[in-house]
């Protein structure tokens, strides 16, 4: 495929995610001169500027190249359809911490998984859950959930958030988030202390990089 034609799908990606050049300059860690010189016909894009664009936009390489890579018949592998996620800042591991809403961030995931949004696991309080710093958690809206289950919490007037497993007790009118590390101590929150509680979802799925 030559370098119009190249071009020419750079731009349906633009257009599909209504982005910019620059926009994919940023996401995908590709020098803004590097697309400009593409797209005035003086250089190529070399395949490794490709595979950051297709990385980062959950596609795969033959969305440029138009190649087939088959993956091996193995009964423990499966393709994945993508989809996008809307990517609602960093939640805090460990000491609470301001829930930034940016909905021009989005996130490529499977599309089995059941969820609204996700976040970004600042800090190591849930290790235990093997939630690490950096790791991507999808939560799926709901005003309440299980005892035990993971929850993305925002609590203080709604001014921080935080990720930790819940346990709420009615009769004795008393919630707590507990950390999956021995080094934190329990968040609890009783009678009126209820009402500076607020929880966004529970967390149903994360995805991590192999470290």
């Amino acid at each position: 495929m030559g370098e119009k034609a190249l071009y020419e799908r750079f731009e349906m990606l633009l257009k599909e995610f209504n982005t910019t050049p620059y926009g994919v300059s940023k996401k995908a860690s590709v020098s803004q001169p590097t697309l400009s010189d593409w797209k005035l016909g003086k250089s190529e894009p070399k395949r490794i500027t490709l595979e950051k664009i297709c990385k980062a936009y959950g596609k795969n390489i033959s969305y440029f190249y138009g190649e087939e890579d088959p993956l091996p018949v193995f009964s423990n592998i499966y393709p994945i359809e993508l989809k996008r996620f809307p990517m609602l800042g960093e939640i805090a591991c460990g000491e609470p911490r301001y829930t930034n809403e940016d909905r021009e961030s989005y996130v490529m995931a499977g599309t089995d998984i059941k969820a609204d949004f996700c976040l970004k696991a600042k800090g190591d309080s849930m290790i235990n859950a093997r939630i690490l710093d950096g790791d991507i958690i999808f939560i799926r809206k709901q005003d309440m959930v299980e005892n035990g289950e993971i929850a993305a919490v925002v609590v203080n007037n709604e001014s921080e958030a935080t990720l930790k497993r819940l346990y709420y007790y009615r009769e004795r009118a008393t919630l707590i988030l507990h950390a999956e590390n021995p080094a934190f101590e329990d968040m609890i929150f009783q009678n009126e202390e209820l009402n500076e509680v607020h929880i966004l979802g529970k967390a149903v799925a994360f995805q991590s990089d192999v470290r």
